[in-house]
């Protein structure tokens, strides 16, 4: 997606050599007219997969996801990382690490939310070793339900994330594929799909 990567080279910052800083209008503060372009492109690539739910994990992920579940005209779920006295029975539950924050947590979805009817779009913010993706398909399979594919706003196609979706044969679409970053500067692929 054009705009993206504009935006990404206008407002993003590389910190150290595998970290990009996008806070200014994707996971601090949300650019909805961006978030809207974005949903409509996820909504493009998997109309004929027939999705009936968005799933992602909180928080960054939401934004993107909600754009996507309002094309598809479906249900947004999201996985929680903190329990609450709200959501603490009958959850399918997973641990994702998180590369940015260099922690492990448990993933938490009401099992009432995803049922084996469900085909579901796994809708994401960033694809660096694919811990969250991973951590939300073992969801879905607890679930008995199907995934119909992943979409990522922006990969890192050097790490190994994307490698892992496709040895596991599920459709994966992203928006913005990072090469590499070179002297703080983004290095696209020259193909985003």
């Amino acid at each position: 997606m054009k705009e993206l990567e504009e935006r990404i080279n206008k407002d993003g910052r590389v910190l150290g050599k595998d970290v990009l800083k996008v806070d200014s209008f994707l996971n601090h503060q949300i650019d909805p007219v961006l978030m809207d372009k974005m949903g409509n492109e996820f909504y493009q690539h998997f109309k004929d997969s027939g999705i009936t739910k968005v799933l992602t994990v909180e928080s960054s992920g939401i934004a993107p996801a909600v754009m996507t579940g309002l094309k598809f005209e479906v249900p947004v779920v999201f996985a929680r990382k903190h329990k609450s006295i709200t959501l603490k029975d009958d959850l399918y539950t997973s641990e994702v690490y998180s590369f940015t924050k260099k922690t492990a947590n448990h993933i938490s979805i009401a099992k009432k939310y995803l049922s084996a009817d469900d085909k579901v779009l796994i809708i994401d913010d960033f694809l660096a070793n694919g811990q969250a993706v991973n951590g939300l398909n073992d969801i879905i399979k607890d679930a008995g339900a199907s995934l119909a594919g992943i979409g990522i706003v922006i990969e890192k196609s050097f790490q190994k994330g994307r490698q892992l979706i496709d040895k596991a044969g599920i459709p994966i679409y992203s928006l913005a594929r990072i090469k590499a970053f070179d002297n703080g500067q983004v290095v696209f692929e020259p193909e985003n799909d």
